[in-house]
């Protein structure tokens, strides 16, 4: 079985480090300078200062949650399906699945697997005849 790693996101700042960004920027106007005090970056800075300006509040925003995976659920069936017939085409593999995916996200899918379809050796092309000098 393949392990698959999972991507982390990175976590806002912390509120403590925001209500000291602002305080600085309050006190002094110079992003540059606030900037450098606290690591961070200029356009940062400015980001923070317009959300408080538009917004009243310098909590970060609320992170987006994506969509889960079409075929998440399915990863075993459908590595049984690709051992069983190897030379099955992705149509036939998404037929015999309980999916409407497109073949695109069903060859993701196997790609993320580390599987791969094999054609069987009546339908591979022949090899082209070398050129003689």
């Amino acid at each position: 079985m393949v392990l698959l790693t999972r991507e982390v996101a990175m976590a806002p700042y912390s509120m403590d480090l925001r209500e000291r960004v602002v305080r600085a920027w309050d006190a002094s106007g110079d992003a540059e300078e606030v900037a450098a005090t606290f690591a961070v970056s200029r356009a940062w800075v400015h980001r923070l200062v317009q959300r408080r300006r538009d917004t009243g509040s310098i909590a970060p925003r609320q992170q987006t949650k994506f969509r889960s995976r079409v075929l998440a659920g399915q990863e075993e069936r459908l590595a049984a399906l690709i051992m069983a017939r190897p030379d099955a085409t992705l149509a036939e593999l998404r037929e015999a699945l309980p999916t409407t995916a497109a073949l695109s996200t069903l060859w993701l899918e196997i790609d993320r697997l580390g599987l791969t379809v094999k054609k069987n050796r009546t339908r591979r092309r022949t090899t082209p005849v070398r050129r003689r000098r």
